[in-house]
């Protein structure tokens, strides 16, 4: 008889309402968000009555039902948040195919390397990616200042890929690690080149790892901050430093529901994303390797 099957019906029932609790209570910051962002502001942030926030009676005066959209007319029509959403596509698409790029092609070079800097170079890189972004960014602004590049797109695209890399490269390298060097060489007795060897051999094998490293470069540079309200102008804002700009204009009424509504907007594709690669990003974070 198996472990699951000698679990007593009590303990069973119990752990379900454990997981049933623990996933209500996770989930129930998002969850009332995205209720919230159908609400007024004076519904959902009400100081006399919190239970306003459920029955909306101001959303409905106003109107005419409990729910409604002006939030997000408000946030994607009014304020034009949907040229922020493309502003954190493009970013988030260069970052994670430079990173992806560079990190496999550098991991796998330093998987295979015999020489004593790699473990040594895999430190100052570690070290590197520990320091807070915020001083990195300082450094960059006299020079772009200088010549004029602040404010782009791809000004900050580049810098989240220097900051981005060398996690990039440390995680790559461990998944390469973990695959024998025999793939290689039997692929190179067979006729490949070492490149050959790499993209046809050791890249599907490495697929998870891949997936998993990428999503990681991809919730970098879309949830950055720092980066981007440090080098970018209004006009060219990504996502998150737009919801700040929301919150900062509180006096205004209506611009928190923008926000809020921004906030569901933004943080919606995340869960599809993950939803999505979540076997990958499994395999990728628990095995990382070949079997056998």
């Amino acid at each position: 008889m198996s472990v699951a099957q000698r679990k007593s019906p009590a303990l069973r029932a119990a752990l379900t309402i454990f997981l049933i609790v623990w996933l209500l209570m996770a989930a129930f910051p998002f969850l009332w968000t995205l209720w919230g962002s159908f609400k007024v502001e004076l519904d959902f942030f009400s100081i006399t009555d919190w239970t306003d926030a459920l029955t909306g009676p101001r959303t409905e005066s106003t109107y005419g039902s409990p729910f409604t959209l002006v939030a997000y007319d408000g946030a994607w029509v009014q304020e034009e948040f949907w040229k922020a959403g493309i502003n954190t596509t493009i970013v988030c698409i260069f970052v994670v195919c430079v990173s992806l790029t560079i990190g496999t092609l550098g991991g796998y070079a330093l998987s295979r390397s015999g020489y004593k800097y790699v473990f040594w170079l895999l430190i100052m890189a570690l070290i590197f990616r520990a320091m807070p972004p915020i001083t990195l960014v300082a450094g960059y602004l006299l020079p772009f200042f200088e010549w004029n590049l602040w404010g782009h797109l791809a000004t900050a695209a580049v810098v989240l890929v220097a900051i981005n890399q060398p996690f990039t490269l440390w995680m790559l390298h461990s998944f390469f690690m973990k695959i024998p060097k025999d793939l290689d060489e039997s692929a190179m007795v067979d006729g490949c080149t070492r490149f050959q060897a790499f993209r046809h051999v050791i890249i599907p094998v490495m697929w998870p790892g891949v997936i998993t490293t990428g999503l990681f470069s991809f919730l970098l540079a879309y949830n950055d901050f720092a980066v981007t309200v440090m080098l970018l102008e209004k006009e060219n804002q990504t996502m998150i430093p737009k919801i700040a700009g929301f919150l900062g204009t509180t006096q205004t009424e209506g611009n928190v529901m923008f926000a809020v509504a921004a906030v569901v907007s933004a943080t919606a594709p995340l869960f599809v994303l993950v939803m999505f690669f979540q076997r990958q990003i499994v395999s990728g974070l628990t095995a990382g390797a070949v079997k056998g």
